[in-house]
This record gives C-alpha cells, structure tokens and sequence, in this order.
C-alpha cells in the first residue's frame, strides 16, 4: 500500500495551520464569524504556499455544524467528510484537464442542486488560468449571480492570465511566498513529529531550495528521509549530491576567478561543478546568490543571512574584505 506523501500528511486542516497568511485567514475568519461571506473568491499566488488547503478549510468553516467560536472544529461530520473527501458539497476541478466550455456548461448546469448536508456547495477550480476563453465566458454569468448556496473559489498562480471580467467578480487574495524562518519552523517540527534525523544546514539548504514553497521544502525532505531510511542523520553533503547542488568552496573559488580574470580557472570551476553532477540551472541561481550577497556586503547594506548559510557568509565575508570585487 503506499505511503501518503509528507506534504499531504502535513495539509493544514484549520486557519491556525495555515501560516505566512495571515492578512488572509483573519479576514476569512471576520467574514464568516459575522455572516459576510462572499460567492466568489480568486486565491492567487505562487505554487506551495496553501491556496488548495485554504480552499478547502474554507469549505469545512462555512459548513461546520461543531459548537466553536472559531470553525472549522474539524470534528463534525461535516469536517471529517471534507477533510477524508467523500463531502459531496465540496466539488475540486482541475482547471487544466477541465478546460473546454462542455465541461463549464455542466458545472453551471449542476449549481442549481442543493448541498446534500451542509450550507453552501463549494466550487475550488485549481489552476484556474488554464480555462479557455469560451469557458471563462460561460462562466461569467454563474460567477457573478450564483445561488445563494453556492461559493466558488478560483486558485491560480497565474492572475495575470485571467480575463478582467473575471476578476471583476472575485474578491482576491495574493498568497505570499513563506519566509525562511517559517519554512524552518515548520521543518523542524515536521522533523520532531517524524523522528526524523538531520543536520541543521541541512535543514537550511532544503528550506532555501524551496524558495518559498511549503510544499517543495516538505517534498524535498520526504525524498531525503527516503534515502536515509531512518537510519542515519542526513548532512549537508547528502543533500547536495541529491539535489544537484555544489559546494560553496566551488561556488567562491569561481567568483574568485571571475574577479582576477582568470578565464581558464573559471571555466576548470566549472567543468569540476558539471562533472561532480551540478544541475546546470541551480548552479547559475547559487552563482548569483553569492554575488548579490557579496555585493550587500561591499557596499555595507543587509547580509541576507537568511538566504544563505553561514559558511557562504563567512566566504563572502573574506571575498569583499579582500577588496578584489
């Protein structure tokens, strides 16, 4: 049987959980808390960062029929059926493989049938941007005078792809990227939950490689606690060589060459990233981490220490106090 993958065991199952958002869970909160709440949504932000999981807490919040002051209870009925999906009122499409206007002209031929047991029938279109324009217009018209039970909710990590006219109708909210030290947080208690064993750089490198993405950083650390099975602390090295990195030393002994003009040194640098298994992408994105710290440092501004590891800093340190950059 397979496992669930980490970052499903660890979805948010209320407002609390969801984190890095909280102009959006508050206000969320307000609007049901006093009855204000609205038919069309448009969750919009980059991937990873709980657009779906708000989606659906908002399902389980406005349905919730547990006694709290602040729902989703995620005891009810209600919530266990939403949270374990067998709810009929919470209906996910996937706006990339439901796309074409027959399958919009049966959503909105199907919104006119009551909920089966809770409020309000939810509909969460992920992705939405990939509908086609035919569709968008077919939708319009339900968007903006749906039944009273009815809610939509439009996920998109692309807004800008959206007609005007839908966006019209929506009340927005942008999703932010997490933060490091949030990623970090969530991490370790990921990690203390799991009994799983791991250098704190290596912590680190994950929650930096997320670039933001709750999702990714718990993807990432899933794959790893894969490959050490429990049975070792996975290290900073490990990780590197799993994910296509390089090592800092290479990443500063190429900008070295580059500051000297020293062409052959370079281009061996990069040779020895490529041969050791570097993904060619990831080390240009390093490169310019590097650099721009280097650049913060020499001119006395921030050191953006939450980017990168401490060992990077202490490099980039000793790269501008040399004055050669």
């Amino acid at each position: 049987m397979a496992t669930q993958a980490l970052y499903n065991r660890w979805r948010g199952q209320v407002f609390a959980d969801i984190l890095g958002q909280d102009h959006i869970t508050k206000t969320l909160q307000n609007q049901i808390r006093a009855g204000r709440v609205g038919h069309a949504y448009l969750f919009a932000g980059m991937r990873g960062t709980g657009k779906t999981s708000t989606a659906r807490i908002m399902a389980k919040a406005v349905n919730c029929v547990g006694e709290t002051d602040a729902p989703p209870c995620d005891h009810c009925h209600i919530c266990r059926s939403i949270a374990e999906g067998r709810s009929l009122d919470l209906i996910e499409i996937d706006g990339a493989s439901n796309r074409g206007i027959d399958e919009i002209r049966q959503l909105r031929d199907s919104v006119s049938f009551s909920p089966s047991e809770g409020r309000y029938k939810i509909y969460v279109i992920d992705e939405v941007h990939m509908l086609t324009n035919e569709a968008f217009n077919a939708l319009l018209k339900t968007l903006e005078e749906p039944p009273p039970h009815v809610i939509f909710i439009l996920c998109t990590t692309a807004p800008h792809r959206l007609p005007d006219t839908v966006l019209s109708r929506c009340q927005r909210f942008d999703f932010r990227r997490a933060p490091l030290p949030l990623l970090l947080k969530k991490l370790h208690m990921i990690c203390d939950q799991e009994k799983i064993a791991i250098e704190r750089d290596a912590l680190e490198f994950i929650a930096r490689r997320a670039t933001g993405s709750f999702r990714d950083a718990e993807s990432l650390l899933d794959q790893l606690s894969s490959y050490s099975d429990g049975l070792e602390e996975i290290t900073l090295e490990q990780v590197r060589s799993i994910l296509g990195s390089v090592s800092s030393a290479l990443v500063t002994q190429l900008v070295l060459s580059m500051t000297a003009g020293d062409l052959p040194a370079g281009l061996r640098t990069i040779n020895q990233a490529i041969d050791t298994g570097a993904e060619p992408r990831q080390f240009l994105k390093e490169i310019i981490d590097h650099l721009r710290a280097l650049l913060l440092v020499k001119v006395g501004g921030r050191d953006d220490r939450h980017a990168l590891s401490a060992q990077a800093l202490a490099e980039i340190g000793q790269l501008a106090e040399a004055g050669s950059f």
